[in-house]
């Protein structure tokens, strides 16, 4: 079997469930495991995330779509000249990975079409729902259920252990800011299953730009802040625009430190890594009973003593590595 991949998530449950050999096409935005970099990329984002602030990604993006145009290019020559047997593809964020029209619309073109694979979890559930479909598709149905039973014990260790927790913090999450987002679809899920209170959005909800003062008025204790596309280098460039908000100071997280910066890819890739998202996300929200879940190099956390008289340019400096060190 020939399976083309169209998004991250899909090119990550193929390698967990050992198909990366018939992997034959993924994106420039898939790089996990690092074994996929050796494989033909079919379809390239029109935005250089690396290069552009958030500011001048929503600027090229609403350029783009304004123009009616995709801000994906995929190369349908070469799908036609492969003919791989599956095509995974997404509907979920025409942000992140070229959506389902458009792949239907270069298929469809075909004298023998692929069977085109759809993936739009919402929450944990969903994602772990999603394994089965590729496992089903792709004909591994087996390692599939063996992975997503694997997946679902560490899930219940968490919160068997936050089972016996009576005291649970205010949380928030952002995976945008200028503009600000609020961390939709699973988000919400790992963050109540990791044992935090989020009064205003439910899991599976839609991602949603919002003003500063919806965070102010929601007082964090702890604030994840886990932007879309962005390592932690990335994430304390951006993080200067959050401290010159009014207010930022009086946030309960920022008074105490609880703001903490984690790396993207434990939680804007719906795959099996999800998992160790919300493992990260429990140790974070209650670090007196959960401990060694947190990859070195994956957390930054804010240090209240430097941040107090820094100015919002300086408050990217004032985060240190969480928990230990090497970043």
């Amino acid at each position: 079997m020939k399976i083309c991949s169209l998004l991250p998530s899909g090119t990550e449950i193929l390698y967990a469930l050992g198909l990366g050999d018939q992997i034959v096409g993924v994106t420039d935005l898939c790089d996990y495991p690092p074994e996929v970099k050796e494989k033909p990329v079919v379809c390239r984002s029109r935005i250089d995330v690396d290069s552009m602030t958030s500011q001048e990604v929503e600027a090229m993006m609403r350029r783009i779509l304004e123009a009616g145009e995709s801000p994906y290019e995929l190369d349908g020559e070469w799908i036609a000249n492969n003919s791989p047997d599956v095509v995974l593809t997404q509907d979920l964020c025409y942000f992140c990975e070229v959506d389902a029209q458009t792949v239907g619309r270069t298929v469809d073109q075909m004298p023998m079409p692929p069977e085109v694979l759809v993936l739009n979890p919402r929450t944990l559930q969903g994602i772990l729902d999603s394994i089965m479909q590729v496992g089903e598709t792709c004909g591994v149905p087996n390692r599939a259920g063996s992975l997503v039973s694997e997946l679902e014990k560490r899930v219940q260790s968490v919160e068997q252990v936050l089972s016996s927790v009576s005291g649970k913090p205010r949380v928030f999450s952002l995976e945008g800011i200028s503009p600000l987002v609020i961390g939709g679809h699973w988000i919400p899920d790992l963050l109540l299953r990791a044992g935090g209170v989020m009064d205003a959005f439910s899991p599976g909800c839609a991602a949603t730009r919002l003003p500063w003062d919806a965070v102010v008025s929601n007082a964090p204790d702890k604030l994840f802040v886990d932007l879309c596309s962005s390592n932690l280098q990335r994430q304390k460039s951006e993080i200067p625009w959050l401290a010159a908000q009014e207010d930022w100071h009086t946030l309960p997280a920022v008074r105490s430190g609880e703001v903490y910066l984690i790396d993207h890819v434990y939680f804007s890739v719906p795959g099996p890594r999800i998992v160790q998202g919300l493992e990260i996300l429990a140790q974070l929200t209650h670090p007196d009973v959960f401990e060694d879940l947190i990859p070195e190099g994956t957390v930054l956390k804010l240090d209240p003593a430097r941040s107090a008289d820094a100015a919002p340019d300086g408050i990217g400096d004032c985060f240190v590595p969480w928990p230990g060190a090497g970043v």
